[in-house]
Protein backbone atom coordinates (compact mmCIF):
# COMPACT_ATOMS: atom_id res chain seq x y z
CA UNK A 1 0.00 0.00 0.00
CA UNK A 2 1.26 3.45 -0.95
CA UNK A 3 0.90 5.33 2.33
CA UNK A 4 2.14 8.90 2.05
CA UNK A 5 1.32 9.45 5.74
CA UNK A 6 4.39 7.42 6.68
CA UNK A 7 6.80 9.63 4.72
CA UNK A 8 5.38 13.10 5.26
CA UNK A 9 7.72 15.29 7.36
CA UNK A 10 6.45 16.18 10.83
CA UNK A 11 4.97 18.35 12.10
CA UNK A 12 2.63 18.86 9.15
CA UNK A 13 -0.32 21.13 8.44
CA UNK A 14 -3.43 20.13 6.51
CA UNK A 15 -6.70 21.57 5.19
CA UNK A 16 -9.96 20.76 6.97
CA UNK A 17 -12.70 19.46 4.68
CA UNK A 18 -15.44 22.11 4.78
CA UNK A 19 -18.63 21.98 2.73
CA UNK A 20 -18.87 24.81 0.19
CA UNK A 21 -15.46 26.08 1.27
CA UNK A 22 -12.65 23.67 0.39
CA UNK A 23 -13.93 23.19 -3.14
CA UNK A 24 -11.69 22.88 -6.20
CA UNK A 25 -11.42 26.65 -6.64
CA UNK A 26 -10.33 27.39 -3.09
CA UNK A 27 -7.89 24.47 -3.04
CA UNK A 28 -6.33 25.83 -6.22
CA UNK A 29 -5.89 29.19 -4.50
CA UNK A 30 -4.23 27.49 -1.54
CA UNK A 31 -1.92 25.55 -3.86
CA UNK A 32 -0.88 28.83 -5.49
CA UNK A 33 -0.40 31.09 -2.46
CA UNK A 34 0.36 28.86 0.51
CA UNK A 35 0.28 25.15 -0.15
CA UNK A 36 -0.48 22.96 2.88
CA UNK A 37 1.18 19.59 3.36
CA UNK A 38 -2.05 17.72 2.54
CA UNK A 39 -5.30 18.78 0.87
CA UNK A 40 -8.81 17.46 1.63
CA UNK A 41 -11.85 17.65 -0.63
CA UNK A 42 -15.26 18.64 0.63
CA UNK A 43 -17.11 15.61 1.94
CA UNK A 44 -18.99 13.65 -0.73
CA UNK A 45 -21.86 11.22 -0.30
CA UNK A 46 -20.85 7.67 -1.14
CA UNK A 47 -24.57 6.84 -1.29
CA UNK A 48 -25.07 9.54 -3.89
CA UNK A 49 -22.16 8.32 -5.98
CA UNK A 50 -23.67 4.84 -5.91
CA UNK A 51 -27.37 5.66 -6.33
CA UNK A 52 -27.85 9.12 -7.86
CA UNK A 53 -29.14 9.44 -11.42
CA UNK A 54 -26.61 10.57 -14.00
CA UNK A 55 -27.20 14.31 -13.54
CA UNK A 56 -26.89 14.15 -9.76
CA UNK A 57 -23.84 11.94 -9.99
CA UNK A 58 -22.14 14.46 -12.27
CA UNK A 59 -22.56 17.15 -9.61
CA UNK A 60 -21.07 14.89 -6.96
CA UNK A 61 -18.15 14.00 -9.22
CA UNK A 62 -17.52 17.74 -9.66
CA UNK A 63 -16.77 17.82 -5.93
CA UNK A 64 -13.98 15.34 -6.61
CA UNK A 65 -12.15 17.26 -9.32
CA UNK A 66 -8.61 18.27 -8.42
CA UNK A 67 -5.32 19.29 -9.98
CA UNK A 68 -1.98 17.55 -9.57
CA UNK A 69 -0.56 20.66 -7.88
CA UNK A 70 -2.85 19.89 -4.93
CA UNK A 71 -1.17 16.57 -4.13
CA UNK A 72 -1.18 14.80 -1.82
CA UNK A 73 -4.95 15.06 -1.88
CA UNK A 74 -7.45 13.06 0.16
CA UNK A 75 -11.05 12.43 -0.89
CA UNK A 76 -13.47 12.59 2.02
CA UNK A 77 -16.54 10.34 1.87
CA UNK A 78 -19.49 9.62 4.13
CA UNK A 79 -21.91 6.70 4.25
CA UNK A 80 -23.32 4.14 6.65
CA UNK A 81 -23.72 1.60 3.85
CA UNK A 82 -20.82 -0.80 3.38
CA UNK A 83 -21.47 -1.52 -0.28
CA UNK A 84 -21.73 2.14 -1.17
CA UNK A 85 -18.57 3.00 0.73
CA UNK A 86 -16.67 0.20 -0.96
CA UNK A 87 -17.83 1.32 -4.41
CA UNK A 88 -17.06 4.99 -3.73
CA UNK A 89 -13.60 4.14 -2.37
CA UNK A 90 -12.92 2.11 -5.51
CA UNK A 91 -13.99 5.10 -7.63
CA UNK A 92 -11.67 7.46 -5.70
CA UNK A 93 -8.79 5.06 -6.27
CA UNK A 94 -9.57 5.06 -9.99
CA UNK A 95 -9.66 8.87 -9.97
CA UNK A 96 -6.09 8.87 -8.65
CA UNK A 97 -6.53 10.23 -5.14
CA UNK A 98 -3.66 9.80 -2.71
CA UNK A 99 -5.89 8.75 0.18
CA UNK A 100 -9.48 8.41 1.39
CA UNK A 101 -10.91 9.88 4.58
CA UNK A 102 -14.19 8.87 6.20
CA UNK A 103 -16.25 11.61 7.83
CA UNK A 104 -17.41 10.51 11.29
CA UNK A 105 -17.70 13.95 12.83
CA UNK A 106 -20.07 16.19 10.85
CA UNK A 107 -22.87 17.44 13.16
CA UNK A 108 -25.31 18.35 10.39
CA UNK A 109 -28.75 16.88 11.14
CA UNK A 110 -29.38 15.79 7.56
CA UNK A 111 -26.11 13.84 7.58
CA UNK A 112 -26.82 12.30 10.97
CA UNK A 113 -30.25 11.11 9.81
CA UNK A 114 -28.37 8.90 7.35
CA UNK A 115 -26.42 7.36 10.22
CA UNK A 116 -23.33 9.25 9.10
CA UNK A 117 -21.08 12.00 10.44
CA UNK A 118 -21.25 12.37 14.22
CA UNK A 119 -24.02 9.75 14.38
CA UNK A 120 -21.31 7.15 13.75
CA UNK A 121 -20.06 7.75 17.30
CA UNK A 122 -23.26 6.07 18.51
CA UNK A 123 -22.68 3.00 16.33
CA UNK A 124 -19.01 1.96 16.55
CA UNK A 125 -19.84 -1.47 15.12
CA UNK A 126 -21.08 0.25 11.94
CA UNK A 127 -18.08 2.59 11.89
CA UNK A 128 -15.71 -0.36 11.93
CA UNK A 129 -17.52 -2.01 9.01
CA UNK A 130 -17.38 1.23 7.01
CA UNK A 131 -13.60 1.46 7.50
CA UNK A 132 -13.25 -2.15 6.40
CA UNK A 133 -15.41 -1.48 3.34
CA UNK A 134 -13.25 1.50 2.31
CA UNK A 135 -10.15 -0.67 2.64
CA UNK A 136 -11.73 -3.32 0.41
CA UNK A 137 -12.64 -0.74 -2.20
CA UNK A 138 -9.21 0.93 -2.22
CA UNK A 139 -6.71 -1.62 -0.90
CA UNK A 140 -3.75 0.36 -2.23
CA UNK A 141 -4.69 3.67 -0.63
CA UNK A 142 -4.35 4.82 2.99
CA UNK A 143 -7.75 5.05 4.69
CA UNK A 144 -8.16 7.66 7.42
CA UNK A 145 -10.96 8.87 9.69
CA UNK A 146 -12.02 12.30 10.96
CA UNK A 147 -14.17 12.37 14.08
CA UNK A 148 -14.98 14.12 17.37
CA UNK A 149 -14.23 13.44 21.01
CA UNK A 150 -17.70 12.07 21.61
CA UNK A 151 -21.37 12.74 21.00
CA UNK A 152 -23.07 14.19 24.09
CA UNK A 153 -20.02 13.76 26.29
CA UNK A 154 -16.35 12.85 26.09
CA UNK A 155 -16.14 9.26 24.84
CA UNK A 156 -12.48 9.08 23.90
CA UNK A 157 -11.83 6.11 26.18
CA UNK A 158 -14.37 3.95 24.32
CA UNK A 159 -14.91 5.47 20.89
CA UNK A 160 -11.32 6.08 19.80
CA UNK A 161 -10.02 2.56 20.62
CA UNK A 162 -12.79 1.11 18.42
CA UNK A 163 -11.43 3.13 15.51
CA UNK A 164 -7.76 2.51 16.24
CA UNK A 165 -8.32 -1.25 16.28
CA UNK A 166 -9.12 -0.93 12.56
CA UNK A 167 -5.62 0.48 11.99
CA UNK A 168 -6.51 3.65 10.06
CA UNK A 169 -3.55 5.29 8.33
CA UNK A 170 -4.47 8.58 10.02
CA UNK A 171 -6.99 9.72 12.60
CA UNK A 172 -8.09 13.33 12.94
CA UNK A 173 -9.70 14.40 16.21
CA UNK A 174 -11.84 17.51 16.34
CA UNK A 175 -11.23 18.26 19.99
CA UNK A 176 -14.87 18.89 20.85
CA UNK A 177 -17.94 16.68 21.25
CA UNK A 178 -20.94 16.79 18.93
CA UNK A 179 -22.96 18.54 21.65
CA UNK A 180 -20.31 21.19 22.18
CA UNK A 181 -20.26 22.11 18.47
CA UNK A 182 -18.07 25.25 18.40
CA UNK A 183 -19.61 26.80 21.50
CA UNK A 184 -16.61 25.99 23.70
CA UNK A 185 -12.86 26.14 23.04
CA UNK A 186 -11.30 23.05 21.50
CA UNK A 187 -9.55 20.99 24.17
CA UNK A 188 -6.22 19.79 22.78
CA UNK A 189 -5.63 17.75 25.92
CA UNK A 190 -8.09 15.38 24.30
CA UNK A 191 -5.77 15.11 21.33
CA UNK A 192 -2.97 14.16 23.74
CA UNK A 193 -5.15 11.36 25.12
CA UNK A 194 -5.76 10.07 21.59
CA UNK A 195 -2.00 10.11 20.96
CA UNK A 196 -1.51 7.95 24.06
CA UNK A 197 -4.16 5.49 22.86
CA UNK A 198 -2.54 5.41 19.43
CA UNK A 199 0.83 4.54 20.94
CA UNK A 200 -0.78 1.63 22.73
CA UNK A 201 -3.16 0.27 20.07
CA UNK A 202 -2.01 1.32 16.59
CA UNK A 203 1.49 2.87 16.58
CA UNK A 204 1.51 3.33 12.80
CA UNK A 205 -1.58 5.57 12.82
CA UNK A 206 -0.83 9.27 12.33
CA UNK A 207 -2.73 11.57 14.72
CA UNK A 208 -3.97 14.96 13.55
CA UNK A 209 -5.45 17.55 15.92
CA UNK A 210 -8.23 19.88 14.81
CA UNK A 211 -9.93 22.85 16.45
CA UNK A 212 -9.24 26.57 16.98
CA UNK A 213 -5.93 26.71 15.08
CA UNK A 214 -5.36 30.43 14.48
CA UNK A 215 -1.97 30.53 12.76
CA UNK A 216 0.96 28.32 11.81
CA UNK A 217 2.71 29.24 15.04
CA UNK A 218 -0.42 28.40 17.00
CA UNK A 219 -0.57 25.07 15.15
CA UNK A 220 3.04 24.30 16.10
CA UNK A 221 2.32 25.09 19.75
CA UNK A 222 -0.77 22.87 19.80
CA UNK A 223 1.16 20.03 18.17
CA UNK A 224 3.92 20.35 20.76
CA UNK A 225 1.37 20.50 23.58
CA UNK A 226 -0.53 17.41 22.44
CA UNK A 227 2.15 15.26 20.85
CA UNK A 228 0.11 15.07 17.63
CA UNK A 229 1.83 14.50 14.31
CA UNK A 230 0.03 17.34 12.57
CA UNK A 231 -2.69 19.98 12.76
CA UNK A 232 -5.78 20.48 10.64
CA UNK A 233 -6.89 24.05 9.92
CA UNK A 234 -10.46 25.12 9.21
CA UNK A 235 -12.07 28.50 9.83
CA UNK A 236 -8.78 30.40 9.91
CA UNK A 237 -8.44 29.73 6.16
CA UNK A 238 -11.36 31.97 5.26
CA UNK A 239 -10.09 34.88 3.21
CA UNK A 240 -6.55 33.71 3.74
CA UNK A 241 -5.11 31.45 1.01
CA UNK A 242 -1.71 32.57 2.33
CA UNK A 243 -2.23 30.78 5.66
CA UNK A 244 0.12 27.87 4.95
CA UNK A 245 2.81 30.00 3.34
CA UNK A 246 5.81 29.05 5.46
CA UNK A 247 7.83 31.86 3.89
CA UNK A 248 5.74 34.59 5.47
CA UNK A 249 8.18 37.26 6.62
CA UNK A 250 7.61 40.67 8.12
CA UNK A 251 8.35 43.39 7.39
CA UNK A 252 6.52 43.36 4.09
CA UNK A 253 4.51 46.13 2.51
CA UNK A 254 1.50 46.48 4.79
CA UNK A 255 -1.89 48.02 4.05
CA UNK A 256 -1.27 50.74 1.48
CA UNK A 257 -4.67 52.40 1.22
CA UNK A 258 -5.02 55.76 3.01
CA UNK A 259 -6.40 55.62 6.52
CA UNK A 260 -8.38 58.88 6.27
CA UNK A 261 -7.18 60.00 9.69
CA UNK A 262 -7.76 56.64 11.39
CA UNK A 263 -4.97 55.28 13.60
CA UNK A 264 -3.09 52.81 11.36
CA UNK A 265 -2.15 50.50 14.22
CA UNK A 266 -5.78 50.29 15.33
CA UNK A 267 -6.78 49.27 11.83
CA UNK A 268 -4.20 46.50 11.69
CA UNK A 269 -5.12 45.17 15.12
CA UNK A 270 -8.88 45.68 14.81
CA UNK A 271 -9.43 42.31 13.19
CA UNK A 272 -7.28 39.78 15.03
CA UNK A 273 -8.33 36.97 12.70
CA UNK A 274 -6.40 38.77 9.95
CA UNK A 275 -3.28 39.47 12.00
CA UNK A 276 -1.41 36.68 10.25
CA UNK A 277 -1.81 38.35 6.84
CA UNK A 278 -0.87 41.89 7.80
CA UNK A 279 1.97 41.67 5.35
CA UNK A 280 -0.43 41.17 2.41
CA UNK A 281 -1.41 44.51 0.89
CA UNK A 282 -5.07 45.33 0.52
CA UNK A 283 -4.58 45.56 -3.23
CA UNK A 284 -3.17 42.03 -3.27
CA UNK A 285 -5.99 40.67 -1.16
CA UNK A 286 -8.55 42.18 -3.53
CA UNK A 287 -6.69 40.97 -6.61
CA UNK A 288 -6.75 37.43 -5.23
CA UNK A 289 -10.44 37.81 -4.38
CA UNK A 290 -11.10 38.53 -8.07
CA UNK A 291 -8.92 35.62 -9.15
CA UNK A 292 -10.76 33.30 -6.75
CA UNK A 293 -14.13 34.47 -8.10
CA UNK A 294 -13.16 33.77 -11.71
CA UNK A 295 -11.75 30.37 -10.84
CA UNK A 296 -14.93 29.44 -8.95
CA UNK A 297 -17.09 30.06 -12.02
CA UNK A 298 -14.60 28.31 -14.31
CA UNK A 299 -14.27 25.14 -12.25
CA UNK A 300 -17.68 24.94 -10.57
CA UNK A 301 -20.29 26.28 -13.00
CA UNK A 302 -22.96 24.08 -11.39
CA UNK A 303 -22.65 25.86 -8.04
CA UNK A 304 -24.43 29.03 -7.01
CA UNK A 305 -22.20 32.11 -7.14
CA UNK A 306 -23.56 32.99 -3.70
CA UNK A 307 -21.17 30.37 -2.26
CA UNK A 308 -18.34 32.81 -2.97
CA UNK A 309 -19.86 35.48 -0.77
CA UNK A 310 -18.84 33.82 2.50
CA UNK A 311 -15.27 34.29 1.27
CA UNK A 312 -15.87 37.99 0.55
CA UNK A 313 -16.78 38.55 4.21
CA UNK A 314 -13.31 37.30 5.15
CA UNK A 315 -11.21 38.78 2.34
CA UNK A 316 -12.71 42.23 2.90
CA UNK A 317 -12.15 42.89 6.56
CA UNK A 318 -10.07 45.06 8.86
CA UNK A 319 -9.28 48.03 6.60
CA UNK A 320 -10.88 51.44 5.92
CA UNK A 321 -14.23 51.33 4.09
CA UNK A 322 -14.21 47.51 4.12
CA UNK A 323 -17.85 47.33 5.23
CA UNK A 324 -18.97 49.49 2.32
CA UNK A 325 -17.00 47.38 -0.16
CA UNK A 326 -18.37 44.15 1.34
CA UNK A 327 -21.91 45.41 0.93
CA UNK A 328 -21.31 46.15 -2.74
CA UNK A 329 -19.70 42.76 -3.34
CA UNK A 330 -22.66 40.97 -1.77
CA UNK A 331 -24.89 42.44 -4.48
CA UNK A 332 -22.86 40.98 -7.36
CA UNK A 333 -23.81 37.86 -9.30
CA UNK A 334 -20.70 37.20 -11.40
CA UNK A 335 -16.93 37.82 -11.46
CA UNK A 336 -17.28 40.73 -13.88
CA UNK A 337 -19.41 42.64 -11.40
CA UNK A 338 -17.00 41.81 -8.59
CA UNK A 339 -14.02 43.02 -10.61
CA UNK A 340 -15.75 46.28 -11.52
CA UNK A 341 -16.65 47.02 -7.88
CA UNK A 342 -13.10 46.29 -6.69
CA UNK A 343 -11.48 48.44 -9.38
CA UNK A 344 -13.79 51.34 -8.54
CA UNK A 345 -12.98 50.93 -4.83
CA UNK A 346 -9.25 51.00 -5.54
CA UNK A 347 -9.64 54.03 -7.80
CA UNK A 348 -11.49 55.98 -5.15
CA UNK A 349 -9.09 54.92 -2.39
CA UNK A 350 -5.82 55.07 -4.31
CA UNK A 351 -2.71 56.33 -2.54
CA UNK A 352 -1.54 57.91 -5.80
Amino acid sequence: MKNFWQTIPKPFFVVAPMADVTDAAFRRMLATYGKPDVMWTEFVSADGLALAPEEGRKKLLADLIYDDEERPIVAQLFSSNEDHMEAAARLCAELGFDGIDINMGCPDRSIEKQGCGSAMIKTPHVAKKIIQAAKRGAPNLPISVKTRAGYNEDEIATWIPALLKERPAALTLHARTRKEMSKVPADWNRVARVVALRDEISPETVIIGNGDVLSLEDARQKITQSGADGAMVGRALFGNPWFFNKNQSLPHQLHTLPTHGVDREKIISADTSRSDIEYITIEERLRVLIEHSKLFVELLPHKSFNVMKKHYKAYVNGFPNAAQLRGQLMEQSDPAGVEAVVHEFLRLNSTN
